[in-house]
C-alpha cells in the first residue's frame, strides 16, 4: 500500500506477487526490487521464484498466471482480463529455492565485483528432490538490470548425500567494516563474510 499524507488515501503500489519476502531498493537506479517466492505442487522444475523491479500498479500474475501469463488451470474461476496484464518478472532464480533475503551491496570489504550487485539467501526447498537452494547467490547488476547467471557465493550447507542439513540462510545486511553478513536459522547462528584475509 502506499498512502498519502495529506488526505489519508491509500492504493495499492502493485500487485499479484506471491510471498515477495525481501525487498530492496537498487542503489544506482533508485528503483524497487522485490524477490518472490512462487507457488508449489506443478513440479520439481516449476515454478521459478523470481526477483523482479516492482512498478507502480504493475500485476504480476498471483494467483492467475506464474512468471508472466503462464495460466495456473489450477485457479478457478480463472481471470484473463488479469492474466493479460500480467508483467513478467525480470530474473528467473530457480525453482524452489525459496528466496528469503535480497541486499544490494555497497560496501567495499568484498571483491570489487560484488559492489552495486545483489545478494540472494536462498532458504531451500522443502518439496523438491534433488534439493535446490541451501545458499547464497551473487546476482551481477549493470545500470540497474541483472545480468549473468546466479553465482553461489556462501554454500555447504547441505550433506552430498541430501540427508543432513546444517544451515538455510535467511536475512541478509551489511557490516559497518563492509563484511556481508548472513543470518542461519538452522544453524542458529550469523555468518561474517569477508575477502579472504580481512
Amino acid at each position: 500500500l502506499e498512502g498519502d499524507a495529506t488526505t489519508g488515501a491509500s492504493r495499492i503500489f502493485a500487485s499479484g506477487l506471491r510471498n515477495p519476502t525481501g525487498m530492496q531498493w537498487e542503489p544506482s537506479s533508485g528503483r524497487l526490487w522485490a524477490i518472490v517466492n512462487e507457488r508449489d505442487e506443478i513440479g520439481v522444475d516449476l515454478v521459478p521464484d523470481y526477483m523482479t523491479a516492482v512498478q507502480d500498479r504493475g500485476f504480476y500474475g498471483w494467483p492467475y498466471s506464474y512468471f508472466g501469463q503462464h495460466v495456473d488451470v489450477r485457479v478457478q474461476p480463472q481471470r484473463p482480463d488479469l492474466v493479460r496484464k500480467a508483467i513478467s518478472p525480470d530474473f528467473a532464480l530457480g525453482s524452489h529455492v525459496a528466496p528469503l533475503g535480497l541486499f544490494f551491496y555497497t560496501g567495499s570489504n568484498l571483491p570489487e565485483k560484488y559492489r552495486g550487485g545483489a545478494f540472494i539467501s536462498e532458504h531451500g526447498s522443502w518439496n523438491r528432490t534433488p534439493l535446490s537452494g541451501f545458499r547464497v547467490s551473487f546476482v551481477s547488476f549493470v545500470d540497474g538490470k541483472p545480468v549473468g547467471k546466479p553465482e553461489p557465493v556462501v554454500f555447504g550447507f547441505v550433506s552430498d548425500d541430501e540427508s543432513s542439513l546444517y544451515g538455510a540462510p535467511v536475512g541478509l545486511t551489511q557490516a559497518a567494516d563492509g563484511a556481508l553478513l548472513v543470518a542461519d536459522d538452522v544453524g542458529n547462528i550469523i555468518w561474517r563474510v569477508t575477502r579472504s584475509g580481512s
